[in-house]
């Protein structure tokens, strides 16, 4: 009985067999083809999976996906493998879960793209030409196709998930193309219709920071971009667009110029803002004193923001009331903050001056009560130029002593003729004007005159002696006392006609002359030689001096100011 049924048994499994033979033969069970099984058996180095053939088949336990390093897969679940082929060495089916799955995935994209279905994947790799994508398998992705706009760093992009379309697919080769360009552009241009329903002049919208350059920032309105010019991101002072935005940012703009035909859109963030100097001049009245901050420098002054959107200049000559301020870096520097007066404010042309010296007392409002007319102080010469030179009375106060109040007798050609400069002087104040900042000093005033005695010294018909300084074509100038000089014309050297005065006296030469003119008030001595010949031989001189007393002075006149001409 025993042995009937197991010979029943084995005419069963041997009709089983022959089944499966035939359904394989038949193409139900083929090498390279998918089939479906069930895990039998999970090892350590294989999975035992039944795709319901004679034999079992087995999978390396590799090919499954592991979590903590325990592969995830049980006895009962249900795998999509590959037949590699029918029976290895030890009886088994050759099976592959991995190709499975590889090509599952193809046949996916395969029918993806013949629906024009998108895919989705994972940029997983930087390859020459753009990046490598898994897609469940591996995929390209060129550069021109990653973004609407050429990206400069793909690195930055690789781990991001995103959607693409298969726009080259070749199952043979194992190669795909990818663009995510394309969806991007389908998507903008849809978002761009609705856009261009709301977008016009004046009105206010939303949208993101797509690009930053130096002169603005391109916003993103929807499927259109438009710029927002630097000019016009705020009522204050910005260097770059990179002090208020990211690429990124979320903004809310409003649309100034919008020309549909060339679909060109000029952005304004600021005109949502009030306008800071509608009420400027009820905040900045002249005489307030406002604190700022230093934005930038000129030649002729510095620039200082009060708040944003307004801003004052300090004049470079509002800087100091004492110092020669040549470029106001020599006081301040951006970035300082500075305290200053208004001065005046001009709406209109959104201007306001701003004065920095006003802040101290103005020391020349108080010079006159230390330094009275008369005074005498002691400085030093600071500066030396064709007209006087300069003596410092204090920080940044200087007096000048014209070259007329150098000396009394002196004749001064440049003042270098007498001083060099830092040389230690002093002078008397002789007068002082706050309003144009200038004081007048005078050396020649510490001593007395002389030409006040000189009258009374040097009486007309006196006798001198004295020494010929200069020799002109009219005459010669001949010193008879330090400072002194007086003028012998040519007519009066001798009563013979003298044709070239040089060959009648020469330089340094020590002479008799007589006094026959004094003009203290024009400063002038009028001598004579020959005055001096006819005493000596007993002429009355007297007499001759009364005959010259009328044409002399005129001439000594007109020669000595000839002189001075030259």
């Amino acid at each position: 009985m025993a042995s009937t049924q197991m010979q029943t048994q084995q005419e069963d499994l041997s009709n089983f067999e022959a089944l499966l033979e035939a359904s394989y033969a038949k193409g139900e069970i083929k090498d390279g083809e998918i089939s479906q099984g069930t895990v039998v058996h999970v090892g350590k180095d294989f999975v035992v999976v039944d795709i319901g053939y004679k034999s079992e088949g087995q999978i390396a336990i590799g090919e499954f996906p592991t979590v903590n390093g325990v592969p995830q897969v049980k006895p009962g679940d249900r795998v999509d493998v590959l037949v590699e082929s029918r029976e290895n060495d030890n009886g088994l089916i050759v099976l592959s879960k991995e190709k499975a799955d590889k090509l599952k995935v193809w046949d996916d994209i395969s029918a993806a793209c013949e629906r024009d279905e998108v895919v989705e994947g994972t940029i997983v790799a930087r390859v020459k030409g753009g990046l490598s994508v898994d897609i469940g398998v591996k995929a390209f992705l060129p550069g021109s196709q990653v973004d609407l706009r050429p990206i400069r760093n793909l690195d930055k992009l690789i781990g991001e998930k995103h959607r693409f379309k298969v726009i080259k697919f070749n199952k043979k080769r194992g190669n795909i193309v990818l663009s995510r360009r394309v969806l991007l552009e389908k998507e903008r241009e849809q978002l761009k219709k609705e856009t261009l329903k709301k977008l016009q002049e004046g009105a206010v919208m939303e949208g993101i920071v797509k690009n930053i350059t130096e002169y603005g920032a391109f916003i993103d309105l929807g499927g259109i971009d438009g710029l927002l010019h630097i000019t016009d991101m705020s009522w204050g002072r910005v260097n770059h667009p990179s002090e208020l935005f990211n690429v990124g940012d979320e903004v809310k703009v409003k649309v100034l110029k919008f020309d549909p035909a060339t679909e060109r859109v000029s952005l304004g963030l600021k005109q949502i803002q009030d306008d800071p100097w509608t009420s400027a001049a009820a905040r900045y009245t002249s005489g307030l004193r406002v604190k700022g901050k230093v934005v930038s420098l000129t030649d002729y002054g510095a620039f200082v923001e009060l708040e944003p959107g307004v801003e004052g200049l300090i004049h470079i000559s509002e800087m100091s009331w004492t110092r020669r301020v040549k470029h106001p870096s020599k006081l301040v520097n951006i970035g300082d903050e500075v305290e200053a007066v208004v001065l005046d404010i001009d709406s209109t042309n959104k201007r306001i001056s701003l004065g920095m010296k006003q802040i101290e007392t103005n020391p020349w409002t108080v010079l006159e009560q230390r330094y009275p007319v008369g005074t005498v102080i002691k400085g030093k010469v600071r500066n030396i130029t064709d007209f006087g030179i300069f003596v410092g009375i204090e920080e940044g106060i200087d007096g000048l002593v014209h070259i007329s109040d150098l000396s009394w007798t002196h004749r001064v050609k440049h003042p270098s003729e007498l001083y060099n400069k830092g040389d230690e002087v002093e002078a008397v104040v002789l007068n002082i004007n706050a309003e144009e900042e200038r004081i007048s000093l005078g050396i020649k005033q510490l001593h007395e005159d002389p030409w006040g005695r000189i009258p009374q010294a040097y009486p007309r018909g006196a006798r001198v002696k004295g020494k010929v300084q200069k020799i002109t074509d009219f005459g010669a100038f001949i010193e008879i006392e330090p400072g002194i000089e007086g003028l012998c014309h040519v007519s009066e050297f001798d009563d013979a006609r003298v044709e070239n005065p040089r060959d009648f006296l020469k330089l340094g030469q020590d002479v008799d002359v007589m006094i026959i003119d004094v003009d203290a008030e024009e400063r002038k001595i009028g001598l004579s030689i020959k005055a001096v010949k006819k005493a000596e031989e007993g002429t009355d001189y007297r007499a001759y001096l009364a005959s010259t007393k009328g044409e002399s002075r005129a001439t000594l006149g007109d020669l000595l100011k000839d002189k001075l001409q030259k």
